[in-house]
């Protein structure tokens, strides 16, 4: 469910009326925080609101929710800022079909970004943890033949 609604959240709303926020996410590095950084502390409000009230009342549903929005951060920072944008060294080199087809697809996201001519109705993928299938047949196709070069430089 956190996948579908940060997909939405991504592309109506980020790449929408909270561009402002967003926007110093496609644009180069200046520092090592960015405006966009802002979007996991809006996050944590509620995982955090959800997980008081989930125990307060029972450990019930509320506390689930809490703990999905949580785990969903948790994901947003290996992948999003570890694996596919190395702001942490995680998955740095990722031989897993999945994560690389992630990786692929979220830098498909970002391809037009340091064009002159940047405009964010050009970006494509809005998904962190599930792309289009393209993607995953791309990472396939490269794990594939870095798997072929090395058997053949150890023949």
């Amino acid at each position: 469910m956190m996948e579908f609604f940060a997909w939405g959240l991504h592309k109506y709303l980020l790449h929408g009326i909270l561009w402002y926020i967003h926007e110093d996410h496609h644009r180069p590095r200046m520092h090592i925080m960015e405006k966009n950084d802002l979007v996991a502390f809006v996050f944590a409000i509620p995982s955090w609101l959800f997980i008081m009230f989930g125990v307060l009342h029972g450990n019930d549903y509320k506390l689930y929710i809490g703990i999905g929005i949580a785990i969903y951060g948790l994901f947003y920072v290996l992948f999003h800022d570890g694996l596919i944008h190395g702001r942490i060294k995680v998955f740095q080199n990722p031989k897993s079909v999945y994560l690389l087809g992630c990786k692929i697809g979220h830098l498909a996201h970002h391809q037009h970004d340091h064009r002159s001519d940047y405009n964010k109705d050009n970006d494509v993928v809005w998904g962190m943890l599930w792309v289009p299938k393209m993607y995953f047949r791309a990472a396939r196709e490269i794990l594939n033949k870095q798997k072929s070069a090395s058997q053949d430089s150890s023949n």
